[in-house]
């Protein structure tokens, strides 16, 4: 009984963390995805794609470090469900009363508080409620919403779009946004001041957060105008959100097979190296998914730089490497930058999510101005740059993290096993474990005693 009750607490919380996500960021990229169609109706250029794109994600970033403080203080609960509400709440404003451009980058500001508030409520139920040798998985999964909402929104292009009218697209996506409120999971227990410290974020965690901004600017400029560049090399409006929703597909898979990887990394490194002393694994295996987060940009730089060649077997590697692999270091990263601050994780995330949100809000925007005045080419060209510059960073940050394993102050009354602060939700998942294996043993005992 005791098992089942927490294997379930950590789906219903994987599945929630997924969701919150998913439905937080389906405002912009479902403006991304439709700009075809949104163009129609109001004044939507390159241009004022980049900036309706920069204000979502510009006022996600000037909200992540406060939202970080706010998540720590009243809980992962209430904050999840009040992005949940926004995010279902800008949607319909979108549908129902977007007519003009000014009106668009209101609603899409509202959004981008959704966005924050669900992002880092579910980055603290995550590191709660999963035990730390599945936190690869869960963040990776939680991570492959983003391109997930990249898929729907390209698949919104032929199925609702020009069939019954873009604006029925957001009403459906604030349909699935509602869905994901009776998901999330109780808050944990409230933990003591000395536990929820936040840590200096140091020169390793900043260059991350700069890193992220670099590649966060590239590969958000793809989901934004893959669509519009494809239109203006001659694909039809049905094949580029074809190839949005291959996008999205290739950063879905390439997020869930890094986050398993890196659980598979974690066991064999620690298997591998000693517990204690300057090799202990607690302080290099993070720099170590660091350093496959710098190898994955590279190769995303490499990708995107071939979108910028008129070729239909170039544009489909482009997007499968440039926006696949490239795009797909956030889970990775969140998980590194958790094992990396356990005591705070939503203020420690915080940081290297206000680098994300920084790079999605003047990436577009820098993007849009290149490609009006300078052509897709030259755009595509200067993104590429920017992933190899962001591969750069996070490899220097990687050798500057600091990880410091905490002392065991958590023991298991039923085993003895010991804990640190950073392995609390392995603790609950151990107790949870050797409580029921109790129980069964008892009751085997009376069934034996009976029968004699």
């Amino acid at each position: 009984m005791w098992v089942a009750t927490a294997d379930t607490t950590m789906r219903r919380a994987a599945l929630s963390a997924v969701v919150t996500t998913l439905a937080s960021v389906m405002p912009v990229f479902l403006v991304g995805g439709l700009a075809v169609q949104i163009s129609r109706d109001m004044t939507l250029t390159p241009t004022t794609l980049g900036l309706a794109v920069a204000v979502y994600f510009g006022v996600t970033a000037l909200a992540s470090m406060p939202v970080g403080a706010l998540v720590e203080r009243f809980g992962a609960k209430v904050t999840a469900q009040a992005g949940i509400l926004l995010a279902a709440d800008a949607m319909l404003a979108v549908a129902i009363s977007a007519r003009t451009l000014a009106a668009l980058l209101v609603m899409l500001a509202i959004g981008a508080a959704a966005n924050a508030l669900g992002q880092l409520a579910s980055n603290s139920t995550l590191s709660y409620y999963v035990p730390k040798h599945r936190h690869g998985l869960v963040f990776g999964a939680k991570q492959a919403a983003i391109p997930l909402a990249t898929l729907l929104a390209g698949s919104s292009v032929p199925v609702v779009a020009l069939t019954v009218g873009w604006r029925w697209a957001f009403v459906l996506g604030a349909l699935l946004a509602l869905v994901a409120i009776p998901l999330v999971p109780p808050d944990p227990p409230p933990r003591q001041a000395a536990e929820r410290r936040r840590e200096p974020a140091g020169t390793g965690l900043a260059l991350l957060g700069t890193g992220a901004a670099f590649a966060a600017a590239a590969a958000t400029s793809i989901g934004a105008f893959l669509v519009a560049s494809v239109v203006a090399r001659g694909y039809s409006e049905t094949r580029a959100g074809l190839l949005l929703t291959l996008a999205g597909a290739a950063c879905v898979a390439s997020r869930l097979s890094v986050g398993a990887l890196a659980d598979s990394w974690s066991v064999s490194w620690a298997g591998s190296a000693p517990t204690e002393g300057p090799g202990a694994w607690g302080k290099r295996w993070p720099r170590r998914h660091l350093t496959a987060v710098g190898a994955m940009l590279a190769t995303g730089a490499a990708g995107t730089l071939l979108l910028s060649l008129d070729s239909p077997v170039a544009t489909l590697f482009g997007v499968a490497f440039g926006y696949g692999v490239g795009w797909g270091f956030p889970g990775l990263l969140t998980y590194a930058v958790v094992r990396l601050r356990p005591t705070a994780p939503a203020a420690a995330t915080s940081v290297t999510q206000t680098g994300v949100y920084a790079g999605n809000s003047l990436g577009p925007l820098c993007f849009g101005l290149m490609a009006t005045h300078r052509g897709f080419d030259a755009a595509w060209t200067a993104a590429a740059g920017a992933m190899a510059v962001a591969a750069c960073l996070v490899l220097v940050g990687a050798r500057l993290a600091d990880a410091r394993p905490a002392a065991p102050t958590r023991q298991c009354e039923h085993c003895g096993r010991q804990f640190g602060q950073d392995l609390r939700s392995d603790a609950i998942y151990c107790r949870s474990t050797c409580a029921g294996e109790a129980l069964l043993m008892r009751r085997q005992a009376a069934d034996q005693g009976g029968a004699a």
